[in-house]
């Protein structure tokens, strides 16, 4: 089963990337991020037509997360527990029948969280608590789970080309790393860092717009894929499709990708 994450930064802008990525890769199931737009306007029918089962929680013009899936899919939930208030559509939960397994795919795209200090610096802390509390609870299940998506999260200085230019970014500062690794030592893998743990430069997921960051390779690695042990332990592999950022008009971000024995 090889699952998928993929940031498009905006599903009408993108569609043509995905559409194309999509049979070329061969993942089983994709979590999207930064769809922007409601459920009601994602291109679901052009979706389903390659072969895949489509559902949403989208927001107009902000966020927005999804689940597109070849393989059977039991239950769905939208929404990270915890706030009631919070009308931010940026959790979405699909338990994915395999063959051998049923696999439990969160897909995520947590907040920025600059300017920090702020208002948004705070939701992003509440969040990553929330999520923490809701981490927690699917290791609980002792299922394979893979928590997968746009962290916003650079975890280590190897993580970004220039870590000097983030230290005072939402994504870099020390209490949003220390959020990270409570959620990661509850007992989660990271399936990119595992495959070369001894990498002291990348790999990256994400090349601004601006500032030729692409051209000049300045990226960073905040797309993740953290497994539980039961995931872990049917782990085959996993990659980043880099080459995605070289394409016509792409996402700021690549996809991400895991393979289980599932």
């Amino acid at each position: 089963m090889k699952i998928a994450s993929f940031n498009v930064n905006g599903i009408k802008a993108r569609l043509h990337q995905l559409t194309a990525w999509l049979p070329e890769a061969q993942p089983d199931v994709v979590v999207l991020q930064e769809i922007k737009t409601v459920d009601e306007g994602f291109p679901s029918g052009i979706i389903e037509d390659l072969g895949w089962r489509v559902w949403t929680h989208g927001q107009k013009s902000w966020n927005g997360v999804a689940v597109l899936s070849r393989l059977p899919v039991e239950e769905v939930r939208r929404g990270l527990p915890g706030d009631d208030t919070d009308e931010q559509a940026r959790w979405i939960e699909a338990v994915v029948m395999g063959d051998t397994h049923a696999v439990t795919v969160a897909g995520l795209y947590l907040p920025n969280g600059n300017p920090a200090p702020g208002p948004k610096y705070d939701y992003k802390l509440a969040w990553m608590e929330r999520l923490r509390q809701r981490s927690a609870e699917l290791l609980e299940t002792e299922a394979p789970v893979v928590m997968l998506g746009d962290y916003n999260i650079i975890p280590e200085p190897r993580d970004a080309a220039r870590p000097d230019a983030w230290v005072e970014d939402a994504l870099f500062l020390p209490e949003s790393r220390a959020a990270f690794r409570r959620i990661v030592n509850q007992g989660w893998t990271d399936a990119i860092r595992v495959t070369d743990p001894h990498a002291t430069r990348g790999p990256f997921t994400f090349w601004d717009y601006q500032r030729q960051s692409w051209e000049r390779d300045h990226g960073i690695r905040i797309d993740h894929l953290l497994l539980s042990p039961q995931a872990a332990d049917l782990m085959r592999g996993a990659g980043i499709d880099r080459d995605q950022r070289a394409g016509e008009k792409p996402s700021d971000h690549v996809p991400v990708w895991v393979d289980l024995a599932a």
